[in-house]
């Protein structure tokens, strides 16, 4: 499982990376599309933090940053992502939490870390479809087109 965790966390740093880029091109200040993106972020380090016994409150989880932070942050969601999978041996435990309107759940770590990434697709989707109808040209982060690009198939 860990191959397949290295391989679903560097799309999803590249996705996210693909998706800043395109916002810091074409200067995207809008308020709604920055929440989105800043909500992503703050979702992957509240989770991580979850995982690891940390404090999450250094994340609100709707709060709008700017560009220059959310690049800041898209750097360091990665490493830290990578460098916690790099630690493990396994990722199946349960993690026992309580999420930020304070209700308890248990959730197998491993189903938390693919939900996380395909959290992210969700809200990148909706950040695209935001971007064109606000004049904005969205970008590309399919999974395919990921692979496209690993395997040197397609240029960036």
């Amino acid at each position: 499982m860990k191959d397949f965790f290295v391989k679903w966390y560097a799309y999803n740093a590249w996705a996210n990376d693909r998706v800043l880029r395109a916002m810091e091109k074409q200067d995207v200040h809008d308020e709604s599309i920055l929440r989105l993106f800043s909500h992503l972020l703050s979702a992957q380090f509240i989770w991580l933090n979850r995982i690891k016994g940390l404090p999450t409150e250094p994340f609100p989880l709707w709060q709008v940053y700017k560009l220059s932070e959310l690049r800041t942050m898209t750097e360091d969601a990665a490493q830290n992502w990578n460098a916690f999978i790099e630690s493990q041996k396994s990722f199946r435990h349960i993690l026992k939490y309580r999420n930020y309107v304070g209700d308890y759940y248990e959730n197998d770590v491993e189903q938390i870390m693919i939900h996380l990434v395909n959290h992210g697709s969700y809200h990148r989707g909706q950040i695209a479809l935001l971007m064109r109808q606000k004049g904005y040209e969205p970008i590309n982060t399919d999974y395919i087109t990921y692979e496209r690009v690993v395997t040197g198939q397609w240029q960036e």
